[in-house]
């Protein structure tokens, strides 16, 4: 039996010439049997919606896989996973610092952990403390203006952005950039390997309403209607709508969810898999990049803490098996965790339970406060947003 990650290799791989990183893979297969179709992620390609396939190297052979889940989707379960756990009272991981943004006084809040430049965020950027403009509180500039050669005051306020990765991308001068030491995606090796196989299917969708399955309104019918619900309606379609009710015919009411709509087949549908496998890779060649103004013992022991965020945060991802609609996975063996140990060779290690990453993270908590004076306490650096973005927010896509 393969041992669990202690401490002592945790800390050797964050040092120099350590460890390049940790990999696990998980075979996992759908749940409702090898028959049964999965749905893998969605993209947008010009109008239409399609999956990505790719080729990949799979048992000694170039074959075409699914994308199931992107390395995005994988962090941002990662995140969810640590937010749900802080939400619920973890005595360790409530420990972790973040920075909250709130909407509406406080009745809406998103954290870097959610928002998808973490710490840089235009939600964040745009608030205010205590009346004051975010960019200019010394704390956050003091984060703002980190680098990989001193992230000290990034890791006492934000260490989510070290872990998953952040840019400050509209900064005019000295953009932070952090590259997501951790990353993992989810793969179906495709049954169908001939040139068809990449042909995405078609699923019929329908909807069925009792009281009738078309509902034929006219124009000063139709805005009434839309006026007893016009401030939970987006914009864009309050403005559909009052273009059809102008027309001298009955317009469809379907547009509001009323009436049925029949079969069609125009939906995407699934993919077939011979085999699904996940993995995550933390690389701590990544995480000694990073340095926090401390000597090398310090530093060592700031990339420790960082390694065990990750992976408390990975233990808790994986053991939540939830993707998608139509996409109900199962694991089909245990997975198979290794720790690079340089020149072509790897150690096998145990797969981490939550159990075990909270000790190992308690413990690297314990060491980087010890040897770099590091201390999480919990604190949320708190900014009121901007309400003009809450307002004007809509959940209608730009129009490009």
């Amino acid at each position: 039996m393969p041992s669990t990650l202690t401490y002592e290799q945790l800390q050797a791989a964050c040092g120099p010439g350590g460890s390049s990183a940790l990999v696990s893979t998980t075979e996992l297969m759908p749940a409702g049997g090898p028959h049964a179709g999965v749905a893998p992620a969605r993209y947008v390609r010009g109008d239409n919606a399609v999956f990505a396939y790719e080729t990949r190297y799979v048992d000694g052979e170039a074959v075409t896989v699914a994308v199931l889940d992107s390395k995005q989707s994988q962090l941002n379960r990662v995140e969810a996973a640590i937010l749900q756990d802080i939400a619920d009272g973890h005595e360790i991981l409530g420990k972790t610092p973040r920075i909250s943004v709130s909407y509406q006084g406080g009745e809406v809040e998103f954290t870097d952990l959610e928002l998808p430049h973490r710490a840089f965020d235009g939600h964040i950027r745009a608030g205010t403390v205590d009346g004051q403009r975010v960019t200019a509180h010394p704390d956050y500039r003091a984060a703002r203006d980190a680098s990989p050669r001193n992230a000290r005051a990034l890791l006492k306020m934000s260490p989510g952005s070290l872990v998953f990765g952040a840019w400050d991308s509209t900064r005019k001068a000295h953009q932070g950039r952090y590259r997501s030491a951790l990353v993992g995606e989810i793969i179906g090796v495709l049954a169908n390997q001939s040139d068809t196989g990449r042909k995405e299917s078609l699923r019929g969708g329908a909807r069925v309403d009792p009281v009738g399955m078309s509902v034929q309104l006219k124009g000063d019918d139709l805005l009434a209607i839309v006026n007893l619900q016009r401030d939970e309606l987006s914009p864009k379609l309050v403005e559909k709508i009052e273009k059809a009710a102008k027309k001298p015919k009955a317009t469809s009411a379907s547009i509001l969810g009323l009436g049925g709509i029949p079969p069609a087949l125009d939906a995407l549908g699934v993919v077939s898999c011979r085999r699904i496998i996940r993995t995550h890779v933390l690389s701590f060649a990544a995480l000694r990049q990073l340095r926090f103004g401390g000597d090398a013992e310090a530093n060592v022991a700031c990339r420790a803490l960082l390694g065990a965020y990750a992976l408390a945060g990975l233990a808790r991802a994986d053991s939540e098996l939830y993707l998608r609609a139509n996409c109900d996975l199962v694991e089909n063996s245990p997975a198979k965790v290794s720790l690079d140990r340089r020149s072509g060779e790897f150690e096998e290690i145990a797969p981490l339970s939550i159990a075990a990453a909270d000790e190992l993270l308690e413990e690297a908590l314990s060491a980087a406060q010890s040897r770099a004076g590091i201390s999480w306490e919990g604190r949320v650096f708190k900014v009121k947003g901007n309400d003009e973005i809450f307002a004007a927010a809509s959940a209608d896509a730009d129009e490009e």
